[in-house]
This record gives C-alpha cells, sequence and structure tokens, in this order.
C-alpha cells in the first residue's frame, strides 16, 4: 500500500473513531456523598449528562443530605433523577425573598431545585427550603413539559412548589407538600393524584395563574389535605391570576378547611372568568353549601372530562414509543 493511501485510510480511521466516541455517553451514574459514586454532587452529575439525548439518562442518588441549590437546563431533557429512598435521600437549601435581594422578582430565584427541561422524571427524593417562616423561599420551581415527580417530598412555608409554564404539563404522584401560604402556585396544567397536602398555617394552599384559554389548571384527584394541630382556617385557594382553575375531586378534607372554601386575592379582583371546582369530596371540611358564590360544584358529567388523557391532551400527550409520559414505569 502506498503511503498517500495509508494516510488516507489512517485520517478516515481517526475521524470514523471520534465520531463514534463522541456519539456514545453515559446514561447511568451514580451519586453519593461517601464517595462510593461516580459523584458526590447532585449538579455536578447533572452538568456531566449529555445535551438533548436520544436515550434518557438515570442518575441514582443515594441516602444523605445534598446542600445543594440545584438546576436541571432546558438542555438536560430526559433526564431521570432516583433516590434511595424518600425519606433520607434530601436536597436541601435555605434561599428566600429577602436573602436573595433582587427586587419584585426575588421569589423565583429562591428555589432549592429548578427543573427548566421537558421529559424530567424524579422518585423517591425529598426537596426542601428550610428558611423558615420569613416569606417567600421555593422548594421546587418547575418549568419544563411532560415532568414526573413519583414518592417525593416538597417541603418548605411560603410558595413551596412553583408549577410554571403556559404550555407546560406536570404530574404528581404519591407526593406529600407542605406549606402556609400559597404553596402550591403558578400557570402550569398540573396533577396532583394520590397526595397529601399539608397545611402549616391558616391560609391559603392555592395560588393559580392559568393563562386564558387553557382547559385546565391545578387538578387535585384522590389527595389528602391534612395540617398541623394549631390550623383552624385554611382556603383551598386564592386566584393569582383573573383566569385561575383549580378543582378538588373525590378529595379528603379535614375540618380547618374554611366553609367558604375560597378567597379574593384582592376584593377590587374580577373573578367572573375564575373556575374554582369541587366534585365528590368528604370529611369535615367537604361541605359545599358555604362556598363563595363564584366557586362551581362540577357535576358528575363535568367529571368526565378530567381523565389523564383529557387533561393532558394539548400539545400531544403521547410520546413516540406509544407509552404515556405519566406513566409511573415510563424511565
Amino acid at each position: 500500500m502506498k503511503p498517500l493511501q495509508c494516510t488516507f485510510l489512517s485520517g478516515l480511521f481517526i475521524i470514523i473513531f471520534s465520531s463514534t466516541a463522541l456519539a456514545q455517553y453515559t446514561l447511568k451514574m451514580t451519586v453519593a456523598l461517601d464517595g462510593s459514586g461516580d459523584f458526590t454532587s447532585i449538579q455536578k452529575a447533572i452538568d456531566s449528562c449529555k445535551a438533548f439525548p436520544d436515550k434518557r439518562i438515570t442518575i441514582f442518588v443515594k441516602n444523605g443530605i445534598y446542600h445543594e441549590k440545584i438546576r436541571v437546563p432546558s438542555w438536560n431533557t430526559q433526564l431521570s433523577l432516583i433516590g434511595e429512598s424518600v425519606d433520607k435521600t434530601i436536597i436541601s437549601y435555605n434561599d428566600s425573598f429577602d436573602k436573595i435581594n433582587r427586587g419584585r422578582n426575588s421569589t423565583f430565584f429562591t428555589y432549592t431545585l429548578l427543573v427548566e427541561a421537558n421529559d424530567f422524571i424524579m422518585e423517591n427524593i425529598t426537596v426542601e427550603n428550610t428558611s423558615g417562616q420569613v416569606g417567600q423561599a421555593v422548594a421546587l420551581h418547575v418549568e419544563g413539559d411532560r415532568c414526573v415527580f413519583r414518592n417525593c417530598r416538597f417541603k418548605g412555608n411560603q410558595d413551596t412548589v412553583y408549577a410554571a409554564g403556559e404550555s407546560s404539563r406536570q404530574y404528581f404522584l404519591d407526593c406529600f407538600i407542605e406549606g402556609t401560604t400559597d404553596f402550591i402556585f403558578g400557570d402550569a396544567t398540573t396533577l396532583f393524584e394520590n397526595c397529601t397536602i399539608h397545611c402549616k398555617s391558616d391560609s391559603y394552599i392555592t395560588a393559580a395563574s392559568t393563562c386564558e384559554g387553557k382547559l385546565f389548571g391545578f387538578v387535585f384527584l384522590k389527595c389528602k389535605l391534612t395540617a398541623a394541630d394549631n390550623v383552624s382556617k385554611v382556603y383551598l385557594g386564592r386566584p393569582w391570576r383573573n383566569y385561575a382553575k383549580v378543582a378538588f375531586l373525590d378529595c379528603e378534607m379535614g375540618s380547618f378547611i374554611s366553609p367558604e372554601g375560597w378567597h379574593y386575592w384582592s376584593e377590587k379582583d374580577d373573578v367572573s372568568h375564575v373556575q374554582f371546582g369541587e366534585y365528590n369530596t368528604y370529611g369535615p371540611g367537604a361541605d359545599v353549601s358555604q362556598r363563595v358564590a363564584w366557586s362551581h360544584r362540577l357535576s358528575k358529567k363535568e367529571t368526565l372530562t378530567y381523565s389523564k388523557e383529557k387533561i393532558f391532551a394539548p400539545y400531544s400527550w403521547e410520546i413516540t414509543s406509544g407509552k404515556k409520559w405519566f406513566d409511573s414505569d415510563y424511565k
């Protein structure tokens, strides 16, 4: 073989080998504080992931308290964060409105975990904001579409979970969410199924800012509403924007739920487009006879629209594999 041919073939081999190497990336990795995994930091593991991967990447997180402020950027799609156990795998931080001190929108920088990416899945992890009762302090801020949270805990006080994105859909299954004021807020279409919603003070559970024209805002299905011993008057929600939508279906409500059920953000606000509804709720706080006149008691026929398929239907709710993205076993 001539020298020129050898040089050409060698160069071709290098190009092919380099392209193959670049196409390969790690699909599974482990984070452990004791150094027994691939990383000791969750954020460093996320940062190592391929942008826009063709296959799902899974990060297993061993038990421990991870003192990190974590961001999952928009390019880290198809990422699963799976904890060893929900009780002992904890992501903890303590930013708050005054601590951030970035002006009127400081709330949105206080998160412990920020999820901007689509197709994110998290299981068996606790996310907490430990600032205490010092004002707005977000634990989870999620903006991505088709995001699933299963068997997770979100702990904080005011503004614990920010479910955002006017075209985003999010699914919380078998989760625990606690807080004081407006502790579930935002404009996403979000389904909370079989979750425990724990109230830590006399205030408001939801503050939906649903956009005009959206069919669904926050939907609570088969959830249990609980409260601390000293809590006696909690409202199901108040409208953060004029087209807020919240529905409670087949949920258990304790005696601490206010007979009025819902409240104004401001008495001067227009609530004519607000859609706050309940169906088949039960327990001492479920009596709808004294609910505010502008709330709605859903009929059985109306509840037929509240299936997962219909709630998540806009913008194509089936993924290409034929499975539904909100299936809890989709990893």
